[in-house]
């Protein structure tokens, strides 16, 4: 390992003491992490926070074998440390990075393929609010959905993190947009970053809205949180040849599906989780994010929306916000420097 100077031997990182709710998130004291051959250590500023960060926290989710148990997908700060045969950033650069674990903490390891340079102009907490929704947003709306120009995306958590940018990068790219999401005020700012139409899924019938919106067509392409009931209901909204992905059951990975537009409709309904992809695959994508993804934040065509940032110890009413989903955009925990 290549370090910088006067390294600490332990850190703080906020630990999970038991499955529950926010309040059994607590600080800890941890050993600085050692990076592995091609490994990077960043001294972390801010750290995102998401909803599988929400459901290891409940049990539901334990990180994969080898990776750290401290929650935490996505960090941004500075390398400080290079683990054998690591290249491709100095010592000293700026990086955001999407991590298996470990990102609530004030230093944190990462493979120097899922690090990417932070973009001119964008501040620490912005940079830590892009890796894990950019990744996911690439990877499943434009590789595994396929959305094309001139196609409609449907989107169910519009407000979100994955939401606020997927409607951003699904306009750069061309793309109509349909969006749920839980409010009127959550409708209106999905409409304020370039959603075409926003529907109250509390009010209206989602699939009605999209299919008006559509000439009755339906959706090319369906990205979907919440499982469950709306399983069927993606099915009656998509279009004829349309790709559904599915990302996460918020409502539940059982539902009783009539399976027959599926064939009728020539449909196909894939998903993927994240978290325990290969690293050489999250390379990959990282290669696409930073040829396609990168040159639109700067341009200023694409910037993380962002709802509140916490202090790494107030990480208990950071997950109290994003259980109630009362965010729009990203929640942010930044982290102190090391006393």
């Amino acid at each position: 390992m290549l370090p910088s100077p006067a390294l600490p031997a332990t850190m703080t990182a906020i630990l999970i003491s038991a499955p529950g709710g926010p309040d059994v998130l607590v600080p800890g004291e941890r050993p600085v992490p050692v990076p592995a051959p091609g490994e990077l250590l960043v001294k972390v500023e801010a750290a995102g926070v998401n909803r599988p960060d929400v459901m290891q926290r409940k049990g539901l989710y334990p990180p994969p074998p080898g990776a750290s148990d401290i929650p935490g997908l996505e960090i941004a700060g500075t390398v400080v440390a290079l683990g054998t045969g690591a290249s491709r950033f100095a010592i000293g650069d700026r990086v955001c990075a999407l991590v298996t674990g470990g990102g609530y903490a004030q230093y944190c390891t990462t493979h120097e393929s899922t690090a990417l340079p932070i973009p001119d102009g964008l501040s620490a907490a912005e940079a830590a609010a892009l890796p894990e929704t950019v990744f996911t947003v690439w990877s499943n709306v434009f590789e595994r959905g396929r959305l094309q120009a001139g196609e409609t995306l449907l989107l169910h958590g519009g407000a979100g993190g994955i939401g606020t940018t997927a409607i951003q990068l699904a306009k750069a790219f061309g793309a109509r947009v349909v969006v749920t999401a839980g409010s009127d005020e959550k409708c209106e700012a999905c409409r304020a970053l370039g959603a075409d139409v926003a529907v109250n899924y509390r009010t209206q019938d989602f699939v009605a809205e999209v299919k008006s919106a559509t000439g009755g067509k339906g959706a090319d392409v369906i990205l979907d949180v919440i499982g469950g009931r709306y399983i069927q209901k993606n099915y009656e909204a998509a279009a004829v040849d349309g790709r559904i992905v599915q990302i996460a059951f918020q409502e539940g990975a059982k539902a009783e599906v009539d399976f027959m537009r599926l064939m009728l409709k020539r449909l196909t309904h894939t998903g993927s989780t994240l978290r325990s992809r290969p690293v050489a695959e999250k390379a990959a994508i990282a290669a696409a994010i930073v040829e396609k993804v990168w040159p639109l934040v700067t341009a200023g065509r694409f910037r993380p929306v962002m709802d509140t940032t916490f202090p790494l110890a107030e990480a208990p009413a950071a997950h109290a916000r994003m259980d109630a989903s009362a965010h729009v955009g990203k929640i942010v925990l930044t982290v102190p420097e090391q006393a």
